[in-house]
């Protein structure tokens, strides 16, 4: 297992009303947001991101802080599973032209409206079934997407990511420290359907034998 560090610090922080979104929510919000479709990504808040749009004050510290702390350079190849319309791909772009970037989505719609100088380098496809070759990548990245799974799935998702990984991976998932955090992550979310205490996550990650990096995403 690996460090346990917030390479998301730098992300800015956004105002999530979870009262709000716990008296609105209901099972069709979440049969919604789990297509993952122009619903979830530029529709209404109440069933995703409310309009998915490119933003440099999001990613641009934060790929930075992401390229030193794993020694990136020139040549080395990224993978970003869960890249939606690869907003973070293209800031390391940005930073350094000469990185060789993958992404993949399980959403079509994602993939057909991604920014268009990354056309060809993101997939639609499946955390369970990579299309990339044993131990390709250089960094393996996955943001609050690998517990959108459960069960034998979840399971087969980190085997694929250790899989195609030589060197260094980074993840986040949802999960808790506290009945309280616990209460809040369920009124907030709206498509993970593995929730963890951040304890159980890493007996989890012994048990599968997940060596990288990680970090939680908690609504506040």
């Amino acid at each position: 297992m690996g460090k346990e560090i917030n390479l998301l610090k730098n992300y800015p922080k956004t105002k999530r009303d979870v009262s709000k979104r716990r008296s609105q929510k209901t099972d069709e919000h979440r049969i919604i947001a789990r297509k993952f479709g122009k619903d979830f990504f530029d529709g209404d808040r109440s069933v995703g991101y409310g309009g998915f749009k490119y933003n440099p004050k999001y990613w641009t510290q934060v790929v930075k802080d992401i390229y030193e702390y794993y020694s990136l350079k020139s040549g080395d190849k990224i993978l970003d599973i869960g890249c939606g319309k690869g907003f973070m791909l293209f800031d390391f772009l940005k930073l350094n032209s000469k990185l060789d970037v993958y992404g993949i989505d399980i959403s079509e719609y994602a993939i057909e409206n991604s920014i268009e100088d990354l056309r060809g380098k993101l997939k639609v496809g499946n955390a369970l079934s990579l299309p990339y070759m044993d131990n390709y990548f250089d960094l393996v990245i996955s943001i609050n997407t690998l517990h959108n799974l459960e069960g034998k799935d979840i399971i087969k998702s980190f085997e694929e990511l250790k899989r195609v990984t030589k060197k260094n991976s980074y993840i986040i998932l949802d999960a808790y420290s506290n009945e309280k955090e616990k209460e809040e992550l369920k009124n907030w979310n709206l498509t993970a359907k593995t929730i963890k205490h951040v304890n159980e996550w890493k007996k989890f990650f012994k048990q599968v034998n997940f060596k990288g990096d990680y970090y939680w995403f908690k609504p506040l």
